[in-house]
């Protein structure tokens, strides 16, 4: 390991979807880092389109739009154009438009949006905490996938808001995984697997049961993005080495940074 590539001889596995995993992947190997790629989520259309077009069709009647992630703005965005639907977010008019991280908010930017808000606590749930004054009596679009809990849309009811919520794509599992990647993961060969939803850590378990989950991440440290992929990880029994404050790629690779500096155990052998 040398200071500037501090990641040097760890093998770690990276399980977000490949088109969201270029900036994480480049900067842990900046680092020296050996990255596998493994996804085990992909994203699609929702099934139906119905109960999202009707929304879309009075979308700048709301009076906020609440974007959790990147794919909520990419597939509400396509869809709006197949409609040919204009989404009016200028400063003086239009949707408060709100989003969960700066990624997916770079994201609503270069869809031509004005972003009003992205939550400090880089989580849905301090979202609707930082705005629980705000969406009182006020209407809120809310998109998202399929398998979104109830927590966010009832904390924002609590605080009086009007919630709609609607499906904007779908999160399933990949086909076809790596199966010697699979392998290495269940061997304990890697040094660390890299969690951004608790639906990734879902489908590794459909895969390796979560006993033996438990059991190999005594040895490989698991790292979950966000608070809501560690409670998921530790649900199942399985041990959390690492949690990333934030779930930009920077924030990720120096987490990794900071505990394996601080841990004495050598990287496997390439």
């Amino acid at each position: 390991m040398t200071p500037n590539k501090p990641l040097a001889g760890r093998r770690i596995v990276v399980t977000r979807a490949p088109e969201q995993s270029c900036e994480l992947v480049s900067t842990l190997e900046e680092k020296g880092a050996n990255v596998v790629l493994f996804p085990l989520v992909a994203f699609a259309p929702p099934g139906d389109w119905r109960v999202l077009d009707e929304q879309l069709q009075k979308v700048n009647g709301f009076d906020a739009i609440l974007f959790l992630s990147r794919n909520a703005v990419r597939y509400l965005f396509q869809r709006c154009r197949e409609l040919g639907i204009t989404c009016d977010s200028s400063p003086s008019k239009g949707p408060f438009i709100a989003t969960v991280g700066h990624a997916t908010e770079d994201a609503a930017i270069r869809e031509g949006l004005s972003v009003n808000y992205v939550a400090k606590g880089h989580t849905a749930e301090s979202l609707a905490r930082e705005l629980r004054s705000f969406v009182a009596n006020r209407t809120v679009l809310l998109p998202r996938g399929n398998q979104g809990d109830s927590e966010l849309p009832d904390a924002l009811r609590e605080a009086g808001a009007y919630v709609t919520e609607v499906m904007a794509y779908s999160t399933v599992a990949p086909a076809n995984p790596d199966l010697a990647i699979l392998k290495s993961i269940r061997d304990a060969a890697v040094d660390s697997i890299v969690f951004a939803s608790p639906s990734a850590y879902r489908n590794l378990c459909d895969l390796i049961p979560a006993s033996g989950l438990a059991t190999i991440s005594a040895r490989v440290q698991f790292v979950a993005i966000g608070p809501t992929t560690a409670r998921a990880i530790r649900s199942s029994g399985a041990r959390v080495a690492v949690e990333a404050g934030e779930p930009s790629a920077a924030a990720i690779a120096e987490a990794l940074v900071e505990y394996f500096g601080s841990h004495e155990a050598k990287p496997r052998p390439a």
